[in-house]
């Protein structure tokens, strides 16, 4: 069995990320995608939407498509969960043939320092989604996205035009009750 990990804090879910799984989904030879909303990042400090919202979000969005699963065991650790240990949980469950690790360009500069890295490149293939005109090195395999956007410059900019339109209201509203 094939399968994709996208991870990532979904804070909020936007349609960046929704080009990434549509992507995947369209051009990976894979019987399961998996979506894992992180609890933390390990390279966060904070969030600014409780876990458990932004996992209902992500489950709106994505969980009816076909070969989607959404996954809350990072969520469930109630930590930060380095990527190597999803990625174990997830070997341990499906026993995959083949395990790809959705990662966004924005994420190449610090991919060697992760936590475990060695291992994990022995075990994933990275599959980078294009953002921001990073240029992919031609060592990785690139998913051909075509959303520039990130979740903090919607948060800073209360710009929501770019969240899915299925929660656009949702979360419009939960981001003005914190201003």
């Amino acid at each position: 069995m094939k399968i994709a990990l996208f991870g990532g804090s979904f804070d909020p879910p936007h349609q960046g990320h929704e080009s990434v799984i549509k992507e995947a989904l369209n051009t990976l030879e894979i019987a399961k995608l998996i979506i894992m909303p992180a609890f933390i990042s390990p390279f966060k400090e904070s969030v600014s939407v409780p876990a458990q919202k932004r996992l209902e979000w992500v489950k709106k969005l994505w969980g009816k498509l076909e070969k989607v699963e959404i996954c809350d065991f990072e969520i469930k650790q109630n930590r930060p969960v380095p990527s190597i240990e999803s990625v174990n949980f997830l070997y341990q469950f499906y026993k995959p043939s083949k395990f790809y690790l959705l990662v966004g360009a924005d994420h190449l500069q610090t991919l060697s320092s992760w936590h475990s890295f060695e291992e994990l490149k022995k075990k994933v293939e990275f599959i980078i989604a294009k953002r921001d005109k990073i240029v992919i090195p031609k060592n990785f395999k690139d998913l051909n996205t075509h959303i520039n956007i990130s979740s903090s410059f919607i948060r800073k900019h209360l710009n929501l035009d770019k969240v899915s339109g299925e929660i656009q209201e949702e979360v419009k509203k939960y981001y003005q009750k914190q201003l």
